[in-house]
């Protein structure tokens, strides 16, 4: 699903809001996501999930073309983690 398709989807289903008022509220929640997670914070969504930030160290890597062993910096990724509701919605046998 696309953040479009997502906007589509809660407009429709709250035809009381404008889709523009829709699109602002989804934008500003990734957005808040997104800075949380630069200023180093965790964001826990209770039931979907946790959003993390984790460092990864300096390492040698290699050039898949030439074999050549290449410095690979430190830096920070994205981590997000499932909630336990939604591991067991998608493991339901039905």
């Amino acid at each position: 699903m696309t953040k479009s398709e997502l906007v589509a989807r809660l407009a429709a289903a709250n035809p009381h809001l404008y889709q523009r008022d829709v699109e602002r509220i989804v934008i500003t929640i990734f957005e808040e996501i997104a800075a949380a997670l630069a200023r180093g914070d965790r964001v826990e969504l209770r039931g979907f999930g946790a959003f993390s930030v984790k460092k990864r160290g300096a390492r040698v890597g290699r050039n898949p073309r030439t074999g050549e062993a290449v410095d690979v910096i430190a830096k920070h990724i994205p981590y997000f983690k499932t909630g336990k509701e939604l591991r067991e919605r998608l493991n339901t046998d039905s």
